[in-house]
C-alpha cells in the first residue's frame, strides 16, 4: 500500500478527514469540510495535492445486515463524482459501521461532551475508518 492514505467520512453537512503520514507510520485526523459554507471538491483536491495523497478511502455506511441503503447510495454518488477528479489515485470504499459510535466513545473518554464533540466527531470518525481500513488496532498505535 502506498502512503499517505486519506480517509473520508462523508456527510451532506460535514466531511471528516484523516490521513496517514508519508511513511504510513501514523494516522491523524486532519480536518472537517463544512459543505454548507465550502465547496467540498476543491477543498478535497487541495488537501490531496498538498499532502501528496496516494490513495483515498471513502467510508461506506452499510446496514447492520451488510446491505446498502439510501445513505450508501449518497456516498457512492459522491464517490463517483470524486473518482472523476482523482486521476490515477485509487479510491476504495470501506465499511464504516460503528465508526461514529466508536469515535464518540473515545472522545467521551477523553473528556469531550456531546457539545464539544460536534466540531470534531466527523474527523474522529474518519480516523476510525482509516485505522480499520489499515487493520490498525489500538495496541498497534
Amino acid at each position: 500500500m502506498n502512503h499517505p492514505v486519506l480517509a473520508i467520512d462523508y456527510g451532506e453537512a460535514r466531511i471528516g478527514l484523516a490521513a496517514t503520514d508519508e511513511l504510513g507510520i501514523a494516522a491523524h485526523a486532519i480536518g472537517t469540510i463544512h459543505c454548507r459554507t465550502e465547496e467540498p471538491f476543491p477543498a478535497l483536491l487541495k488537501i490531496i495535492s498538498e499532502r501528496n495523497i496516494q490513495q483515498v478511502v471513502l467510508g461506506l455506511p452499510l446496514r447492520m445486515d451488510g446491505a446498502e441503503g439510501k445513505s450508501s447510495a449518497k456516498v457512492r454518488g459522491f464517490g463517483c463524482r470524486l473518482r472523476k477528479q482523482l486521476g490515477n489515485i485509487p479510491l476504495a470504499y470501506f465499511d464504516e459501521r460503528f465508526t461514529t459510535i466508536t469515535a464518540a466513545e473515545k472522545l467521551r473518554s477523553a473528556g469531550k461532551n456531546a457539545k464539544k464533540q460536534k466540531a470534531i466527531i466527523d474527523q474522529a470518525a474518519a480516523l476510525e475508518i482509516l485505522n480499520d481500513y489499515l487493520g490498525w488496532t489500538p495496541d498497534q498505535l
